[in-house]
């Protein structure tokens, strides 16, 4: 989520010295820290400490122990505030549910890291395409790419666009604010989920909605956090999000995303990159 908060908000970087973090063994596959990781991560809890960040984004959904308590309270269903943004991530910036294989370290950018579609894809859904999805001046997606999907909703009056500038407006610049999150995994099968009904918008209600945002389903998992994106690898996120995260994978036809890529409102045409999972309990809201 970097381009819903680059340019908004800037704080200063501490110069406090680094101290070694613990690592989960499902990120390394072993007990060794490397150390990219840990300096980035020694400079998120020291820098979100001197800023008294609250809550960040994303977790470990398997583990609900948090220490941060500084959420301003649960944002409305999103069927009561407007839609404001979509975009994706290539890999799940979050892990738990069906999401759960690692796709490896990151040098900071975002580029890899996340986590993959830990099911199974038949060997039709699995086979590759000729043609080059979602490109844009970076990685292009693969079938059997795995992507999070964040449904960003917003309690101002506005209409759905690109970046954070749409979920604000003149007359309530502190929004709350509410992320529904949906993990896909390309697959070769034109009858598999359609991308672009998938982000399909209109009025309900007089609420500017997903129409298509898919049901909540069993073992949604809620809690407090942030805007994510690797701007955020070593300082806290100062945006408070309500996050609802699906367990459940969607396979979704890989040309749909194509497609959605070469024109929509949102002036999307790539993936965006993961933040580092945050495990620090300091960083970390209790989930229920």
């Amino acid at each position: 989520m970097e381009r819903l908060v680059r340019g908004l908000v800037i704080f200063a970087m501490s110069g406090l010295p680094l101290v070694g973090l613990p690592v989960q063994a499902h990120e390394t596959g072993d007990s060794a820290v490397p150390s990219a990781l840990a300096e980035r991560r020694a400079n998120l809890v020291r820098n979100a400490a001197v800023q008294g960040s609250g809550p960040q984004s994303p977790r470990d959904l398997t583990r609900k122990a948090g220490a941060n308590r500084r959420a301003s309270g649960v944002a409305p269903p999103a069927s009561r505030m407007n839609l404001c943004n979509i975009h994706f991530h290539r890999h799940a910036e979050h892990r738990g549910g069906e999401f759960l294989t690692f796709a490896g370290l990151v040098d900071g950018g975002g580029e890899s890291g996340g986590y993959r579609f830990s099911g199974h894809l038949t060997e039709a859904e699995s086979r590759p395409i000729e043609v080059a999805i979602c490109a844009g001046h970076h990685v292009c997606l693969q079938v059997g790419d795995t992507i999070e999907l964040p449904y960003a909703h917003s309690t101002a009056r506005v209409v759905p666009g690109p970046t954070l500038n749409a979920c604000l407006s003149e007359g309530v610049a502190n929004p709350q604010l509410r992320v529904e999150a949906q993990v896909l995994v390309l697959v070769n099968d034109p009858r598999a989920a359609d991308f672009t009904y998938l982000t399909a918008t209109g009025e309900v209600d007089g609420y500017q909605q997903a129409l298509n945002l898919p049901p909540t389903g069993e073992g949604a998992l809620h809690y407090q956090g942030s805007t994510t994106g690797p701007a955020y690898n070593e300082k806290g996120s100062p945006l408070h999000v309500s996050w609802t995260v699906r367990p459940q994978v969607i396979k979704v036809h890989a040309e749909s995303v194509g497609r959605w890529c070469q024109s929509n409102i949102f002036r999307e045409d790539h993936a965006h990159g993961v933040r580092d999972l945050v495990t620090d309990e300091s960083l970390l809201s209790p989930m229920d």
